[in-house]
């Protein structure tokens, strides 16, 4: 206990506040501080948020007003993290993104381990059309083969009985 009030001592002797602001961690931004500004009527208003976010303001363009709270922030494309080049030099190279860059306001469905928009190689119908007949000619093999049983060949086991010699000791002629 004595070593604790010391140590309160020596911590108000060091510092120009209180103790307690040596314990509590320094935040730099609250969670007020992220939080999107209200929808922009204005031109004006328009601009300070193209200017927020990074954009120009040709480019810039904001989620409608119809109460989902995104206000101000920007309508980015729905591009999936595997869509961007992989060859990129980007500043996180583990999420393709770089420092500064706007987040999508989904972006926790458009990670790498999430959704993938990219286009698809094939169509929808053709794939299930592959898959239906691959699964066809399947069950047909099967129903047309199911008689014919597939087995190790082996000799019927020899069980010892009454009158019946399995083995001898005697030389062979």
């Amino acid at each position: 206990m004595a070593g604790l009030v010391k140590l309160s001592q020596f911590a108000l002797k060091i510092s120009n506040k209180n103790s307690l602001g040596l314990v509590i961690r320094s935040a730099s931004h609250w969670n007020k501080d992220w939080k999107p500004s209200p929808f922009p009527q204005t031109q004006a208003e328009r601009e300070a948020a193209a200017k927020k976010y990074g954009i120009p303001v040709e480019q810039y363009q904001p989620y409608p007003d119809d109460g989902t709270g995104n206000g101000d922030y920007p309508k980015l494309a729905d591009i999936s993290t595997e869509r961007r080049d992989p060859n990129y030099p980007y500043d996180y190279p583990e999420m393709r993104r770089n420092f500064g860059d706007v987040m999508h306001v989904d972006t926790d469905l458009y990670s790498e381990d999430r959704h993938n928009n990219t286009p698809q190689r094939y169509s929808i119908t053709f794939m299930l059309y592959c898959f239906l007949g691959l699964m066809t000619l399947s069950a047909t093999i099967f129903v047309f083969l199911e008689d014919y049983k597939m087995f190790r060949p082996i000799m019927p086991k020899q069980y010892p009985g009454k009158g019946k010699v399995h083995y001898t000791f005697s030389p062979a002629d």
